[in-house]
């Protein structure tokens, strides 16, 4: 399935990626009539200084790498703090016309000397890791979108409360598993909202929110919201109505009295990549519109009023790569920012994306008991639940979706 998403998103890039030569001809023709074109064997460089640009080509990819931006991000001790890793160079007083004054290739090196003298240094595979063409190819966060069957046969293991609390390498791996399937699992966790505190804070800070810092609660209708009820939920993500939707959600049951109650898992991109394959249009447009999302409560001591607006679908604007998914039936608002003539088409697309997320090879049904604590991309994968009986109490939390992220880059996952 990943090898597939990869290659859509190549033959998409493909079609929409312009000439990266185009433009050469009246551009050597326009700076001074003449072009410097030099060919440099040492890292089978070449170089064409044009007049907006430099066109480099190392490793068989033409890069252009406009002249403004190789100032902005020279390395060197006066220009880039390399300690804190931050740049010291004042961007706002580099000359917009910047051209450099002598370009060569040196010892796998782009050297640039710049009027006045400063001279920059570039390491080739550095300036081919970090140009448009390399990350317009590249992926962001490798993902394995999947369904019911793909999940269950992928055998991703469970982290061990014990060994997840003392060892850095079992939260490495359940890291792992967490960018790859947006969800991932910690077994054997004590049944209290202190342990389950403590399992979190292995890989995040919490992100507290109107709902609390951590939250236990029943079927008690204590909030003015339909999760504290023992009525069925259908997949959605959690806290749409936020400008930015919280990023990981916990979910530890504590105890259960009773019958049902099962956890749904629906993960959203793969839905979103099915419509995208079927339907390139309605894709587009669930990207592309922006909708609101609203959470009015007015309950006992509970007064909130929140609004978060954006597209059901973001992606990537340089790679066209899924980022979020935003989709939640229950706190959609009134749809007042849809011209007319698009009002009916908006709807034809998120019906194409309901009847996929609803397609029931997609659903992983869970059923979360003391002890199992499961982590859940709230940017990516949809939960919901089966209606229940008797007493439930659950507990859980938001993390912030930052620092999730920096542990995984901080173990050399990418993320």
């Amino acid at each position: 399935m990943l090898g597939t998403f990869n290659w859509i998103l190549r033959a998409a890039l493909k079609q929409a990626q312009p000439p990266l030569l185009s433009g050469f001809r009246s551009s050597q023709l326009s700076w001074r009539h003449m072009t410097q074109i030099r060919a440099c064997a040492a890292g089978s460089a070449t170089f064409q200084s044009l007049e907006d640009c430099l066109v480099l080509n190392y490793g068989g990819t033409p890069m252009r790498l406009n002249y403004l931006w190789l100032r902005d991000h020279c390395r060197s001790p006066s220009s880039y703090n390399s300690r804190t890793n931050q740049r010291d160079l004042d961007t706002g007083s580099i000359d917009l016309n910047i051209r450099p004054d002598n370009t060569t290739v040196q010892d796998g090196h782009l050297v640039l000397t710049w009027p006045g003298g400063h001279v920059s240094k570039y390491d080739l595979s550095w300036l081919a890791e970090n140009s448009y063409e390399a990350k317009k190819q590249s992926t962001v966060q490798p993902r394995v979108l999947w369904n019911s069957d793909i999940y269950k046969n992928a055998n991703a293991p469970s982290a061990k409360w014990d060994t997840f609390m003392s060892s850095d390498e079992e939260v490495k791996k359940f890291l792992q598993n967490y960018l790859l399937y947006g969800i991932a699992f910690v077994d054997d966790v004590p049944a209290t909202v202190e342990a389950t505190e403590a399992v979190t804070q292995r890989v995040s800070l919490i992100r507290e929110t109107t709902y609390g810092r951590m939250w236990s609660f029943t079927s008690d209708f204590s909030r003015g919201d339909s999760a504290y009820s023992q009525l069925a939920l259908d997949r959605h993500t959690d806290t749409s109505y936020f400008q930015e939707p919280c990023g990981i959600q916990v979910f530890h049951c504590l105890r259960h009295e009773g019958t049902g109650g099962r956890t749904l898992l629906v993960d959203g991109f793969y839905a979103a990549e099915k419509v995208r394959q079927q339907s390139p249009e309605s894709f587009e447009l669930l990207a592309r519109v922006p909708i609101r999302h609203e959470y009015i409560e007015s309950f006992d001591n509970h007064q909130n009023h929140m609004t978060g607006i954006g597209p059901v679908l973001n992606v990537y604007p340089w790679n066209n790569e899924m980022s979020l998914i935003r989709y939640n039936n229950y706190d959609r608002s009134v749809i007042n920012t849809i011209p007319h003539d698009l009002v009916q088409r908006w709807y034809v697309a998120h019906r194409e994306l309901t009847t996929e997320l609803r397609r029931p090879e997609n659903e992983l049904w869970v059923k979360l008991t003391p002890g199992k604590v499961i982590f859940i991309d709230n940017w990516r994968v949809m939960h919901g639940r089966e209606s229940f009986t008797g007493l439930r109490q659950l507990c859980g939390c938001y993390l912030t979706r930052d620092d999730v992220l920096s542990s995984a880059r901080c173990f050399g996952l990418q993320a």
